[in-house]
């Protein structure tokens, strides 16, 4: 047996996966996906399985498609690496699973944006439909930022951009919850605190552990499993009408929940993974 890690760069979340994997006595390769070509008329397969890690969705996302359609696997699959790295896609689908999530209008033109932000009411929140880490998320507060905001996005020109994804602005207490699902269970959940808006841990949110309650637990893994289950963060918003599933991460980082929490995350993943082969 042999384990391939495809990766950008090594950050701390690689080097917990090197350390479980060794633990484990598991053969594995370190896939740099910067000198990485993939010929698509070698069926030779080099691993059984592969862990997708790069830093790029757009990486993820054709690695991930290649190695399933020659017959490998990968943690994650391509299904819910491509579930989840569209806004869009992932709101469709917690939608059709029944999820309580903040209010979400897709508009298909800057014009429609700009009506379904007047109707909705400000504040609002503009995401762009791929990315991470907060970037290029913006809290609209008036007609005046939204037109800029919209004139912008226009002005970028790349389709992911021409779409709108406009959400309901949640006041929440100061901080939201990410849960790490794996394999259908929650197994490590931290409070992400910040004074700003934005509470990511790549912003540099002060993180703690939260307690997975019943709730906690069955609104992370219905998320998780409503994309295609795997090994998934969930992130979830409190709010005056409840939990809300805000966004289900495919490719996550996992180093803050593990400070956090003091939760071995990278072998619960090493171990999802060998039961997959």
């Amino acid at each position: 047996m042999r384990i391939g890690v495809l990766f950008s760069r090594l950050r701390v979340d690689e080097k917990l996966i090197f350390e479980a994997l060794e633990r484990r006595g598991v053969a594995y390769d370190r896939i740099d996906d910067r000198e990485t070509a993939f010929d698509l008329s070698e069926r030779t397969l080099q691993h059984d399985l592969v862990l997708v890690r790069s830093i790029s969705q757009s990486r993820c996302l054709y690695a991930s498609a290649i190695l399933n359609n020659l017959g490998v696997p990968t943690v994650n699959s391509h299904q819910v690496i491509a579930n989840c790295a569209d806004k869009v896609v992932t709101s469709a689908l917690l939608a059709r699973a029944g999820l309580a999530v903040p209010r979400t209008v897709v508009a298909l033109t800057p014009q429609a944006a700009l009506c379904a932000i007047e109707s909705m009411g400000y504040p609002v929140v503009l995401k762009p439909v791929v990315g991470s880490w907060g970037r290029c998320v913006s809290k609209i507060n008036d007609r005046e930022a939204a037109e800029a905001v919209l004139e912008h996005k226009a002005q970028i020109g790349s389709s992911q951009h021409a779409i709108c994804y406009i959400q309901e602005y949640v006041q929440k207490p100061g901080r939201d919850i990410r849960v790490v699902v794996i394999g259908g269970k929650p197994v490590a959940a931290m409070y992400r605190c910040s004074s700003h808006w934005i509470t990511n841990a790549a912003r540099g949110s002060s993180n703690s552990r939260c307690e997975i309650t019943t709730e906690i637990g069955d609104t992370a893994v219905a998320a998780a499993s409503s994309v295609g289950g795997g090994a998934v963060a969930v992130d979830l918003l409190e709010s005056p009408r409840g939990l809300l599933v805000n966004e289900v991460n495919g490719t996550m980082e996992f180093k803050a929940c593990t400070e956090a929490t003091g939760v071995d995350i990278a072998g619960c993943v090493v171990a999802y993974a060998l039961s997959q082969l």
